[in-house]
């Protein structure tokens, strides 16, 4: 891709969304969703749940990375649909991809509170969606615009759970993105959300200490950022032996702020993840995360577009799915659901 072709398309992009509310409603949705859905089923609803979020940010700031792997976890594996919010011996939350989510207690709150002033009308998928907004903005993103009207799925399994791994290659990655209808900017601009939060030791041992079978860390990593983590990830963890957690970002670290670093890390080969250090290999990736670099209000734009755009994969909407009246429970499996 010529610089000037995908400088001409991360423009147009961008243009679609500006920070005003008047301008985001410009945006296309999707075609079954709604711009405000719930204005007057549950008019104060996104007040409600942005009061929420507020009230936990204020305690802990890791919620926004919580809530961002939820909401990945969530749409990447069966769509929107908050599956990854059931309860249940098998259920996604239980695969092993999903080890260390967290997030379910603000969802469980904020459902709480919407149970209370408008039951059975605000969805678990929706609340899930709009919450993550909330946070991402609260964390130094652009708000951007949510369409709402999903309704919530009835099915959780382990087994459909297909997360891409932290050291897949690059090649492997945008495939994956686009068998969600992602493109390449969308994948680029969506990994920017390892500018924040932390990963356990176990996803990354490989690189330090035995790359592709090889015995040596990464080439592709910094000496002095591999030192580093290897002083906080041991070589082999054994059976019972607590999994560390490092910082992706610690330029980030326990702020928890999007900030201006991650791609000038990917760029100087101090990316933690092989997924994130992938994207230096690839000329069209490069331009992206070099423009990123360079310019860090064309990356929360084009964050506030691609995450708006993820909102809507495989949405249940009309007749289809249900509005759960406890986001653990399908309502056929809830004893309280009246």
């Amino acid at each position: 891709m010529e610089r000037n072709l995908f400088l001409t398309l991360l423009v147009v992009a961008l243009s679609l969304l500006k920070a005003d509310v008047d301008a985001a409603v410009s945006l296309i949705p999707p075609v079954t969703l709604t711009w405000h859905y719930y204005r007057h089923s549950c008019h104060d609803g996104e007040v409600y749940i942005r009061h929420e979020v507020k009230k936990f940010w204020d305690e802990d700031k890791s919620i926004t990375p919580q809530l961002l792997r939820l909401l990945f976890s969530d749409c990447f594996v069966t769509g929107c649909d908050a599956s990854i919010l059931l309860d249940n011996p098998n259920s996604e939350k239980t695969a092993p991809q999903n080890q260390g989510l967290g997030g379910f207690i603000i969802i469980d709150k904020i459902k709480t509170v919407l149970e209370d002033r408008c039951p059975g009308v605000v969805s678990c998928a929706d609340i899930l969606n709009l919450a993550t907004r909330d946070a991402v903005h609260l964390a130094g993103a652009p708000s951007y615009p949510v369409f709402t009207g999903r309704r919530d799925g009835f099915t959780s399994s382990a087994a459909s759970v297909d997360i891409p791994s932290p050291s897949m290659s690059n090649e492997a990655a945008l495939a994956y993105f686009k068998s969600r209808k992602l493109d390449l900017l969308d994948m680029t601009t969506l990994l920017g959300a390892h500018s924040m939060g932390r990963v356990h030791c176990h996803y990354i041992v490989d690189r330090l200490y035995n790359f592709n079978n090889t015995g040596k860390p990464d080439p592709s990593m910094s000496a002095t950022i591999a030192d580093k983590l290897k002083l906080q990830c041991p070589p082999g963890l054994k059976k019972n032996q607590s999994d560390p957690l490092v910082f992706l970002n610690p330029e980030s670290g326990s702020n928890y702020k999007f900030t201006d670093s991650y791609y000038s890390r990917v760029l100087s080969h101090e990316a933690t993840l092989g997924v994130d250090q992938q994207l230096l290999f690839n000329n069209d990736t490069l331009q992206i995360i070099e423009e990123f670099a360079a310019g860090f209000e064309d990356f929360r734009k084009s964050f506030a577009l691609s995450i708006s755009r993820m909102g809507g994969i495989n949405v249940l909407t009309g007749k289809d799915g249900e509005i759960r009246r406890n986001c653990r429970l399908t309502n056929k499996d809830n004893p309280h659901k009246n």
